[in-house]
């Protein structure tokens, strides 16, 4: 069963973009007899994992609930070029004007999707977890967040009300690692996570001596990297992040961090090549 809040997420998602598209009415749309009735299929032109089978839905639904559509693949399947996704049945006029929409999201859901699996996969073998950030698309935290599980790949925070995650700005502006933590120790619910950032290996000292759990390594080579793992020797979870791309991932994984947090699972994701056609 889907989750409520997702729920939630994927209809404010397509709310927004059938307004974003249709505003006021779809004028080409309406050059068609409103009663034509039109089968339609969606297929991908590219391997990949599929996700956002339920954006799609919402998408017709919301438009036009007499839409019947019949997916062929479910999220997380992987899929191969030429391969038909799924059915559509309706309205012709409700089909052409939902499609960009559905496409949209479908596209981008399944091309973050697919680039999770390529970091996930790159590490096989390697017990370390592949993590989002919050550098996510505008207005699609949820649901790139949901798309990098279907790639295999796990969530860092959803938000700054959920987490803490202590950076540079926040230490200096707190006057040190220890007043900072110790703030953090006292104001934290149960259940919120508490992770800092360090530099260098003298930070990360700092930060296991004020009893840090969570630690992040930002831009440590690898050298550093497996120092630190070492020296932490299981005290803390150890995460590398900073400027790691796919050609070093597992150079990275292999130093013995717990976790690899990659910004470019969710901002630079490609939109993966999708078409509707009306059969």
């Amino acid at each position: 069963m889907l989750d409520p809040e997702l729920a939630s997420h994927i209809r404010i998602n397509v709310a927004n973009s059938l307004n974003e598209d249709v505003f006021t009415g779809d004028l080409t749309a309406q050059l068609l007899p409103p009663e034509l009735i039109s089968n339609a299929q969606v297929i991908t032109r590219q391997h990949g994992v599929l996700c956002g089978t339920q954006w799609v839905d919402e998408c017709f639904r919301m438009l036009d609930p007499g839409i019947k559509i019949y997916w062929l693949a479910k999220d997380g399947d992987l899929i191969s070029a030429g391969q038909l996704l799924c059915e559509i049945r309706g309205r012709a006029q409700s089909l052409l004007t939902a499609e960009r929409s559905a496409l949209n999201l479908l596209q981008t859901l399944s091309g973050t999707a697919t680039r999770t699996k390529l970091y996930v996969d790159a590490v096989a073998g390697i017990n370390v977890k592949i993590m989002d950030t919050r550098k996510t698309l505008p207005g699609l935290r949820h649901a790139q967040k949901y798309a990098v599980r279907m790639g295999g790949g796990h969530n860092q925070r959803a938000g700054l009300f959920d987490g803490i995650l202590i950076k540079e700005n926040h230490i200096v502006a707190a006057g040190g690692i220890r007043p900072v933590l110790e703030q953090a120790f006292q104001l934290a619910k149960p259940g919120i996570n508490i992770q800092i950032e360090v530099e260098s290996l003298s930070q990360l000292d700092e930060a296991l001596s004020a009893g840090a759990k969570l630690i992040l390594l930002d831009n440590f080579d690898l050298d550093e990297m497996r120092t630190a793992v070492q020296h932490t020797a299981r005290r803390a979870e150890l995460e590398a992040s900073g400027g790691i791309t796919l050609d070093k991932l597992r150079e990275v994984a292999l130093t013995g961090v717990d976790r690899i947090s990659i910004g470019a699972l969710t901002k630079d994701v490609e939109a993966l090549d999708l078409s509707m056609r009306f059969t």
